[in-house]
């Protein structure tokens, strides 16, 4: 009896994977409340404000990325924002006024625009399907890939839904 010779059809589709999670940022995100440096935990009053931050060890900061943000409802004028950035300028590698699940989706994002696509160019490509993270990131993947790909899919290479060919 001849022997039977299995074929991988996944193999033999040609079908390639974008997988959101390899532009995952790997940055430490630090985080700033700015309610630590308030008076009461509310109100900006300057003096306590500069010998608060006076006091404070920017150095933790070092090569970090942080989100700032405030936590108590307060109005925080904008010289506060500067204050805080001057400090934060010579540690910290990166910051912004974002909570830090905004800030990690910046990131991933940015990581995903400037990532070099070209190999996925006239290629049959699918986008993992990873249903936990944002739809922003699908929404920026697509972005990038339809003017390049040949055909774009979501889900699993062995079963993917077609979004265009």
């Amino acid at each position: 009896m001849a022997e039977e010779q299995f074929i991988n059809k996944v193999t033999a589709s040609g079908i390639i994977a974008f997988d959101l999670l390899d532009f995952m940022p790997a940055d430490e995100i630090a985080e700033f409340d700015i309610k630590n440096l308030l008076f009461m935990g509310m109100i900006v009053k300057e003096k306590e404000f500069k010998i608060a931050i006076s006091e404070i060890d920017f150095s933790v900061f070092v090569a970090k990325t942080v989100a700032v943000y405030c936590s108590a409802d307060a109005i925080i004028p904008p010289w506060v924002y500067m204050i805080i950035a001057d400090k934060l300028q010579p540690h910290a590698a990166h910051f912004d006024f974002i909570d830090v699940d905004s800030m990690k989706l910046e990131l991933w994002k940015s990581n995903i625009e400037n990532a070099s696509i070209s190999s996925f160019k006239n290629q049959k490509v699918v986008l993992r399907a990873r249903p936990d993270l944002h739809p922003a990131l699908y929404m920026l993947a697509t972005q990038r890939l339809k003017p390049i790909v040949r055909t774009l899919m979501y889900g699993e290479i062995g079963l993917p839904k077609v979004i265009f060919k």
